[in-house]
């Protein structure tokens, strides 16, 4: 009976919680004027899952105001279009940030996937001893530190214990544990565990008896879970010292759950059932990528073990899994759009259903999307008369919508390029679904609007010419690139 009351409790408090705010975040931007802001959390570690908190339209001056619930001191991250940046949220605090003058065209000037333009928003009127300041404290001294010392640090020598341990000593003496509270006590400690690991100053044997044997699990806790999931980091899915890879394999690819967990209890770091079921999702996870495992049956087996665990906890990790999975296989439902023409006419994705889609995202001044736009121009004809339900699609990503239309309309080449233009409109988030991170980028939809690839090739690679799964489906399950070589 107590047990029921208390699950009672327990869920009209998580009702209560629902729709409730205790954090707010107030923003100035110097020239985002109207732009759309959006508050991001990961909902776990494992599969980094990304969670809209927030979002909000700046005005004409710039302000917005974002609003997000916390039980605990969480990482969140400010977006704006495809600039970020990170920072720690308390329950029951109100932030108010700046952004000063920035150069929104970043993006076009250099691959910001490769070489990252963090957004440099400023805090304004924090307590001294704020969550945030602690950790720029704490980071500032660890890399003035290292970098005065780099030499001893450097990974392609052999790292200095006895400077690792000076640096400790000066991070005591500048940024006292005592500083902050428990959470900041708890991100150094794990911290500077992690640097530990990373610099093999201990052995995974005594880290993990240290941070993970007969103690409880932080799931909350992002530097926990990051700490963790490095102790165990493929530990199991290339196999062990007394389970070969090639028996992990068989047993993921029969399904045998029972067989997978059991073998991995005999390992004394794994007896405990819920440490082990962490770690056998982590090896999923990594087998999931690996070659050497059937796609289908790793995610088969993250479903079967989401099932039969009595875990809450695991139970969702393995349906967020399973989920972010999917969304990379062949056959996944392509991400709905509705994005203007030259003209400006909306159009919707979802009216080409029953044809193949072979989708472009480009930017009309780079030289490599032009060769390969060139290429389409040359079999367009071609491939539609052997084949009136293919339909190229072209994305332009260039900011300027003038761009497209100078290109179609009053350039040489523009009538050469007769099929749907589109522009994305400002649509970044459009473009992350897609994995654009370099132009340009092809995708190919089949009739049902599912991804036919998990890669799909370029022109350049004969797609027109030979092998187009339209003419010829590929025998194989797997995402199709043996037919091209790849």
């Amino acid at each position: 009976m107590n047990r029921t009351v208390a699950l009672i409790l327990l869920l009209l408090t998580a009702y209560v919680a629902v729709g409730q705010t205790n954090v707010t975040i107030k923003g100035t931007m110097e020239n985002g004027a109207s732009k759309h802001v959006e508050l991001y959390g990961y909902e776990d570690m494992l599969t980094m899952k990304e969670v809209l908190l927030s979002s909000a339209d700046a005005d004409t001056a710039g302000t917005f105001s974002l609003a997000c619930y916390a039980n605990y001191p969480r990482l969140v991250y400010v977006q704006v279009e495809c600039y970020t940046q990170s920072f720690y949220v308390e329950p029951g605090r109100t932030y108010e940030v700046y952004l000063p003058e920035f150069d929104w065209d970043v993006n076009e000037k250099r691959n910001i996937y490769l070489a990252p333009e963090a957004l440099p928003l400023e805090f304004l009127n924090l307590p001294q001893n704020e969550l945030n300041l602690n950790i720029l404290h704490f980071e500032n001294v660890a890399d003035s530190f290292m970098t005065a010392h780099w030499e001893h640090f450097d990974p392609k020598y052999r790292p200095s214990v006895r400077l690792f341990n000076e640096m400790v000593k000066e991070l005591n003496a500048k940024v006292p544990p005592a500083a902050g509270e428990a959470f900041f006590e708890r991100y150094r400690e794990y911290t500077l565990a992690e640097m530990r690991l990373a610099m093999r100053f201990a052995s995974r044997k005594k880290m993990i008896a240290k941070y993970v044997l007969d103690k409880p699990i932080h799931y909350h806790d992002e530097n926990y879970m990051r700490l963790f999931l490095s102790l165990f980091e493929y530990s199991v899915s290339r196999g062990t010292k007394k389970i070969a890879q090639e028996r992990l394999v068989s047993w993921v690819g029969h399904g045998q759950l029972g067989t997978l967990l059991d073998s991995l209890g005999l390992d004394p770091q794994l007896q405990n059932e819920q440490v082990r079921e962490l770690v056998a999702l982590q090896a999923l996870k990594e087998a999931y990528y690996d070659r050497n495992y059937d796609r289908e049956a790793v995610r088969a087996m993250v479903e079967m073990l989401g099932s039969a665990s009595k875990f809450a906890e695991h139970r969702q990790l393995a349906q967020n899994l399973s989920a972010s999975m999917k969304r990379q296989e062949r056959g996944a439902e392509a991400p709905r759009m509705v994005l203007p023409d030259v003209e400006h006419r909306m159009v919707s994705l979802d009216s080409l259903r029953g044809q193949w889609v072979y989708l472009s995202f480009v930017r009309v001044g780079d030289p490599h999307c032009l060769k390969e736009l060139e290429t389409m121009a040359h079999f367009r004809d071609t491939v539609y008369a052997q084949n009136p339900d293919v339909k190229f699609v072209t994305v332009v990503c260039d900011r300027e919508f003038q761009k497209m239309y100078h290109l179609l309309r009053n350039s040489k080449r523009g009538h050469r390029y007769n099929w749907l233009w589109l522009h994305f409109d400002g649509n970044y988030r459009l473009l992350e679904h897609y994995g654009v991170t370099s132009y340009p980028t092809f995708v190919l939809i089949n009739p049902q609007g599912e991804l036919h690839y998990t890669v799909t090739p370029p022109p350049a690679s004969g797609i027109l010419l030979r092998g187009a799964p339209w003419e010829k489906r590929p025998q194989s399950k797997d995402d199709g690139g043996q037919a091209f070589g790849r």
